[in-house]
């Protein structure tokens, strides 16, 4: 272990209760909201009591998985809905993104599947999920579950060889978790048939809908067996679905879980904060805000391919374990790109409204918003990917001081008060890093390893004090981190308004800000 370690960052030990797994390098989730409408009539049910996962009754292999990542007591949808599916029954389901809904089929189906017994090109279980960053998510969820029980699982999904697919589909598959269109192209191709398939889950139905897949998804169905299961899970339940349900599903429960009401602080989970912060100073504050705030893992959006590009390059730079993803990148580079954030390696991620679509990462602790959103259900759809699954999550605007009016409306469609915080000074910043360096220095005092420095640091002890020496020390150690513009005080700029007092802290200054240095040094 190195004897002089980078300052840490933060880093959360605590549990939430059991959600989508992160994933290894792969994809993710996404919410889209539909308008709400009556659900075909259902049965009523009664949840069981909530004395965790063995009171569902699943293997025992699936409940060492469940244990071994640290969980134990089931959400909501899963209290409700793993007895329903273990039962055979049809499932409609009505919940949110972030509520765990992966765990909750993918624990039954796998319970439920023949375990080795699919036939070349078949499948026994399908899952059928809105993008490719989801498939690839729910397929390394299926794979963490079900992994002590020999599960095969292949992610079907365009932007990827066909060849690969094609390799993988051939020695039959337990579970397939496919986007719409790459299904139906299997379908056509005969590479992939549906009639073994027992089991069949649409995921995020709404935002299927929404992206015009509702012929494919009435194609695959079809394909099925008339006998199959089938679940049906969505983030509302609109007219289409209610016609898709009626049309292919038997007698489903009905399971309804809400999203946690809005509080008077905003978003339930989710601390809102906005910066007012001049145009010129957004890219200095913006690094300020992350070393202050010193996120698990941050979610910046940016409006265009271009600014994303930038900014990430930008915050690169600037010491920041940055990448970038739009749509401009190769499917390749956006996989990439996604595997690094999720598995951690990445600590920030820049992204455009339309490249994070279908983005659901359970450890997102901080969102940013470098623009203010001109559409209020947007800031809604942003923050929402933070305060997952239980967690505690940050939501931070930057708002420009003309930018007063599009506050106003997010303020109203949250029926919240957006925190105003004046920007972090030359003081907050030189606290927090003697903050880090404090814990660093812990850390390397339990760690030990360091008796090579001895020849070192004991000369040094006959002529001063020990005391003395450690200070020094952590004054180069200072000094090396601290480049000029670490010393410039960002001016603290205030909305401005076309009547009544100004909203914000007031100006106190007119420097203009500068870069932010590389952190741990030059």
């Amino acid at each position: 272990m190195p004897d002089a370690p980078k300052p840490r960052r933060a880093r959360k030990t605590d549990k939430p209760p059991l959600s989508e797994v992160a994933p290894k390098p792969d994809g993710s989730a996404d919410d889209a909201p539909a308008p709400e409408a009556p659900a075909p009539a259902a049965a009523v049910l009664d949840s069981p009591a909530p004395d965790g996962f063995a009171s569902f009754g699943l293997d025992d292999r699936l409940l060492a998985a469940v244990a071994a990542l640290g969980y134990e007591e089931p959400t909501p949808i899963q209290r409700e809905a793993i007895p329903v599916l273990l039962d055979g029954r049809d499932l409609l389901a009505e919940a949110p993104t972030g509520t765990g809904k992966t765990a909750a089929f993918a624990l039954p189906v796998l319970q439920r599947v023949t375990i080795g017994k699919a036939g070349p090109n078949t499948t026994s279980a399908l899952v059928i999920v809105p993008t490719r960053e989801l498939a690839m998510q729910v397929a390394e969820a299926f794979h963490v579950y079900g992994k002590t029980l020999g599960a095969r699982i292949v992610p079907v999904y365009g932007g990827q060889p066909i060849g690969q697919q094609l390799k993988g589909l051939r020695r039959g598959v337990d579970v397939v978790v496919a986007t719409p269109g790459r299904a139906v192209d299997h379908l056509k191709r005969g590479s992939l048939t549906f009639d073994a398939a027992r089991i069949v889950v649409l995921d995020e139905a709404d935002e299927m809908l929404d992206m015009g897949f509702a012929e494919d998804l009435d194609t695959i169905l079809s394909a099925t067996p008339a006998d199959r299961q089938t679940a049906l899970f969505s983030a509302t339940i609109s007219p289409t679905i209610t016609r898709i349900a009626k049309r292919h599903l038997r007698d489903p429960a009905r399971i309804t879980v809400h999203a946690e009401k809005r509080t008077s602080d905003g978003v339930a989970r989710v601390r809102q904060t906005a910066y007012v912060v001049r145009r010129v100073d957004k890219l200095p504050a913006l690094c300020r805000i992350l070393d202050v705030e010193d996120p698990t893992s941050a979610l910046i959006f940016a409006r265009t391919r271009g600014e994303v590009d930038d900014l990430a390059e930008a915050l690169s730079s600037r010491g920041h374990d940055a990448g970038a993803l739009h749509g401009g990148l190769a499917q390749e580079a956006r996989d990439r790109i996604m595997g690094r954030f999720r598995e951690g390696s990445l600590d920030v991620l820049v992204a455009t409204d339309v490249a994070a679509r279908g983005l659901d990462i359970e450890h997102v602790s901080h969102v940013v918003n470098y623009d203010v959103p001109s559409d209020p259900d947007a800031y809604v759809h942003r923050i929402g990917r933070t305060g997952r699954a239980g967690r505690e999550g940050v939501a931070i605007t930057l708002v420009e001081p003309r930018e007063h009016r599009l506050l106003r409306n997010i303020e109203a469609a949250t029926r919240s008060k957006l925190q105003i915080a004046r920007l972090p000074t030359v003081a907050d910043l030189r606290e927090r890093r003697l903050e880090l360096l404090r814990a660093n220095l812990r850390d390397a005092l339990e760690t030990g390893g360091h008796d090579r420095l001895r020849g070192v640091v004991e000369p040094l002890t006959e002529e001063f004090d020990v005391v003395d020496i450690a200070l020094a020390a952590v004054s180069l150690i200072e000094g090396a981190e601290t480049r000029d513009e670490d010393e410039v005080e960002l001016a603290q700029a205030s909305l401005q308004q076309s009547s009544g007092p100004a909203r914000g802290p007031v100006i106190r200054g007119s420097g203009q800000g500068a870069p932010w240095p590389r952190r741990g040094g030059p």
